[in-house]
């Protein structure tokens, strides 16, 4: 168990580690998505409505609702620029937490928006403000970190491209090939892709409603839940820097 838990973040990655870890962030997404909802009736996950949005409401004259959907905007890019930073600068130093990093960054940030009831007032302008901004500075990060892990084979925090792609293997799999037309290679779906694509959208799906009921019932400290496992995934690799470090120096 500690070597498959260790494995999910460390730096020496394979297709199991990759699709663990997807699957787990996958479902991590569609909870904090949906507890962004329940939070601020807002969201966060998707960039394709937030623009949209943010486009109707400079016509409609909206003019908080455009500072709240530029500063989605902004804080998800903020998000996948931090954790392209810190896997690149881990990266050059051939560190064992090259992706648990930003996977902590993402549990730490997690504990601090199931705590943020305690210091933020309830729906005033600014609250919505930073809980949509750190929201999607989560989601951002997040995306980033499988996206850079797996060769941007895999996200996790957006629906629309794994649809998609489920679409084009299912198109595939139903195509018939013209059996007297040998000189052409034949259309074959990937079934291991079809499997990964529908397992991530179906996790989605479950991760949304699990995290519907549990914020709808506990509030926002239920975070935490979805927090607690990211920081023992990234644990196991920072943990092995932590020893390689005081031996190289002690």
């Amino acid at each position: 168990m500690r070597y498959y838990l260790g494995g999910l973040a460390a730096r020496q990655r394979n297709e199991d580690s990759d699709r663990h870890l997807a699957l787990y962030l996958t479902f991590v997404a569609g909870a904090v998505n949906a507890g962004g909802f329940m939070a601020v009736q807002q969201y966060t996950s998707h960039m394709s409505g937030i623009v949209s949005a943010i486009a109707d409401n400079m016509v409609l004259g909206n003019r908080f609702l455009v500072v709240i959907g530029a500063s989605s905007l902004a804080a998800f890019i903020a998000g996948a620029a931090t954790s392209a930073i810190l896997i690149n600068w881990a990266r050059r130093r051939a560190l064992e937490s090259e992706y648990a990093l930003p996977l902590a960054v993402e549990a730490l940030l997690l504990l601090i928006f199931g705590l943020s009831g305690l210091f933020l007032a309830p729906g005033s302008s600014s609250t919505i403000l930073l809980t949509i901004s750190l929201l999607c500075f989560i989601m951002g990060l997040q995306n980033a970190i499988i996206t850079k892990l797996s060769g941007a084979r895999i996200r996790t925090t957006h629906v629309t491209g794994l649809v998609t792609d489920a679409g084009i293997e299912i198109g595939k799999l139903l195509y018939r090939n013209d059996p007297a037309r040998t000189d052409l290679a034949p259309v074959v779906a990937d079934g291991a892709k079809l499997a990964l694509l529908l397992s991530l959208i179906g996790l989605f799906f479950s991760g949304g409603i699990a995290g519907a009921l549990l914020f709808s019932h506990f509030g926002l400290p239920v975070a935490a839940l979805f927090a607690l496992p990211l920081g023992l995934f990234a644990s196991f690799p920072l943990a092995a820097d932590i020893k390689q470090h005081s031996a190289r120096n002690g």
